[in-house]
């Protein structure tokens, strides 16, 4: 789907929201009448400082206000932006930055939802659709937190070794279908039905705390991490 077929999909009577630079922003009310903050990127731009700071800012801005109001990230990114201006004016610290505003407006009762309906990789990932309290996508996403070659760079591992374990676990393995396992992309939306229903339905729910290791144990994505989160957890409180 394209951006105005999900924001059609999304906000049947309207919405304003536009995408400039790519940066989306604006809002869009559902047909409860539910209000919903629109921020994220588009055309698969790569996320730099400048973009980092001003996504952050805006989360920050709505995390002030008291209404609760949800906000809703969409999602079609690169990488983060590794240029030299970048790198050398703490590119980190900027993405860092933004995933913690995405956790205070959480905490402040803000619901974030991110929706991932192109690309996104590396630290652009992460500081945006995996700071989201839930993250959603739609077929034909292809997220990364690391590509085989990269992953070859760093671990010092051959890509074939590295593909071999790929089909046994998905933790070394990108893609929609493997981050779904492991519990990181809550649910898969389909595009045949209208995404305001499937949001609404979202929303309605609760929210509770991070449940993602323990999707991935019931997903066989990751089959540890709930228990070992369990077990350091109840050491902290023994601790105490």
């Amino acid at each position: 789907m394209t951006l105005d077929e999900i924001l059609v999909s999304l906000f049947p009577a309207g919405c304003e929201v536009r995408s400039e630079n790519g940066r989306i922003a604006g809002q869009g009310d559902l047909a409860n009448g539910r209000r919903v903050h629109v921020l994220g990127l588009s055309h698969g731009v790569a996320l730099g400082i400048d973009d980092a700071a001003i996504l952050a800012g805006q989360v920050l801005e709505i995390a002030r206000t008291a209404d609760g109001t949800p906000i809703l990230i969409l999602i079609d990114s690169s990488s983060q932006r590794m240029s030299r201006r970048d790198e050398l004016l703490g590119l980190n610290e900027y993405l860092a930055h933004l995933a913690k505003s995405l956790l205070l407006a959480e905490h402040e009762g803000h619901r974030t939802i991110g929706l991932l309906y192109g690309g996104s990789a590396a630290g652009a990932f992460i500081a945006t659709a995996l700071a989201t309290g839930t993250l959603v996508a739609l077929p034909g996403a292809h997220p990364e937190v690391m590509d085989l070659p990269s992953m070859a760079r760093v671990t010092k591992l051959s890509i074939d070794l590295l593909r071999e374990k790929a089909k046994a676990t998905p933790v070394f393995a990108p893609g929609l279908d493997n981050l779904a396992r492991m519990g990181a992309v809550h649910e898969i939306w389909d595009p045949e039905r209208p995404l305001a229903t499937q949001l609404e339905a979202l929303l309605a729910r609760p929210a509770g705390e991070d449940s993602r290791d323990v999707l991935g144990q019931q997903r066989n994505g990751r089959p540890k991490a709930a228990a070992i989160a369990a077990r350091v957890a109840q050491r902290a409180q023994s601790d105490a």
